[in-house]
């Protein structure tokens, strides 16, 4: 189920990359589920999309994954994203994806100053009564 999720969410990301005309499979290949679950698929296009999965039954039932997957970008360069699927969900690592600053960093004067005005109405109301 994770696979065809996982998959969906390629196509999404480059349906709008795709040619009118259709598209070369280079390579496809798929080892459907062992005895003990274990899985893979993988496959190239000729317009530069490949897609790697491989997985296996977790310890509470589902399916746990690892893969990658990578397309070409409108300016030349290649967009790659190497994941995790588990029972501690999707965990995806690419350089597209955005990082939040390392803290502490410098809060914005606009953010402090906000800060202080919901400080100042706090003290109004608990003088009115209101709090």
């Amino acid at each position: 189920m994770k696979l065809i999720v996982i998959l969906a969410i390629v196509a999404v990301a480059v349906a709008d990359k795709l040619p009118a005309s259709p598209v070369l499979i280079l390579h496809s290949q798929q080892t459907n589920p062992d005895a003990a679950g274990a899985h893979s698929a993988e496959f190239e296009s000729e317009d530069g999309i490949k897609v790697q999965v491989s997985g296996s039954q977790g310890p509470t039932g589902g399916a746990n994954l690892i893969g990658s997957y990578s397309y070409p970008l409108e300016d030349g360069s290649i967009a790659s994203v190497k994941y995790v699927a588990d029972e501690n969900g999707f965990q995806p690592q690419s350089d597209l994806l955005p990082v939040a600053p390392e803290f502490p960093h410098e809060i914005p004067e606009f953010v402090l100053e906000q800060i202080a005005f919901a400080e100042e109405e706090r003290k109004r109301e608990e003088r009115e009564g209101r709090l």
